[in-house]
């Protein structure tokens, strides 16, 4: 059986020999790094499948090594979770800007670290389910590649923006409550600050227009075809 491959990156020594320990003893491959920079250099050689990143390190904080790994070819679609002691809306809100999966506030309990690791590395691998869907106004998105074309132009869109699209595209029309986003997308075993959805939300406008997703007040988004 491949162990699944753990980059765990904090400047803390106590924080990477304790961590890494429990992550090994669950049978992970675990490799550490101190800083960002260095981090980024080591992704590129052991291609993990779960960067876990502090937020603030020497050389190159967490943030910006996130920005970093989203642009780097072979490495914009690995699975990044940060693990730090800020757990202000804001931070989390920068974190998941930065393209991140998931936002873990520290102290942590080793078990529960391992759980949200677990989840984090399950969603991933259940991603890939139908192929290519299409609704009736030129998008399109493929399931098993990651992909989303508009108009037949390739977009690039981190995972949880993925997901999150391939969910409300999956019927559109239909509007999806804050909840159920929140347990489709995150997991119900994954605590994420009120603004991740909003944040999501606008990063997809960003990309695809206004015209495509609508807020419906105090429910949720729904997906609707743009009218021409």
């Amino acid at each position: 059986m491949i162990k699944e491959k753990i980059l765990l990156v904090d400047d803390e020594p106590d924080i990477i020999e304790f961590l890494g320990y429990n992550l090994a003893k669950e049978g992970y491959d675990v490799t550490t790094s101190t800083n960002g920079k260095e981090a980024i250099e080591i992704a590129k050689q052991i291609n993990p499948d779960l960067i876990i990143l502090d937020v603030m390190m020497p050389e190159m904080d967490g943030i910006e090594a996130c920005h970093e790994l989203r642009n780097t070819e072979g490495l914009k679609d690995v699975l990044i979770a940060f693990l730090s002691a800020r757990g202000e809306d804001y931070s989390q809100v920068a974190g998941f800007d930065a393209g991140a999966d998931d936002y873990i506030t520290k102290p942590i309990k080793p078990r529960l670290l391992i759980s949200r690791v677990k989840a984090i590395l399950r969603r991933a691998s259940d991603g890939g389910k139908a192929a290519v869907s299409e609704t009736n106004n030129g998008i399109k998105i493929d399931r098993e590649k990651y992909l989303v074309y508009k108009d037949d132009k390739e977009l690039s869109f981190p995972k949880k923006e993925f997901e999150l699209l391939a969910l409300l595209l999956s019927k559109p029309g239909k509007v999806f409550t804050r909840e159920v986003i929140l347990s489709s997308v995150w997991g119900g075993d994954v605590v994420v600050g009120d603004r991740t959805i909003d944040v999501h939300i606008r990063k997809l406008r960003e990309k695809l227009g206004d015209n495509y997703i609508k807020t419906v007040k105090g429910v949720g988004y729904k997906f609707e075809a743009q009218t021409i």
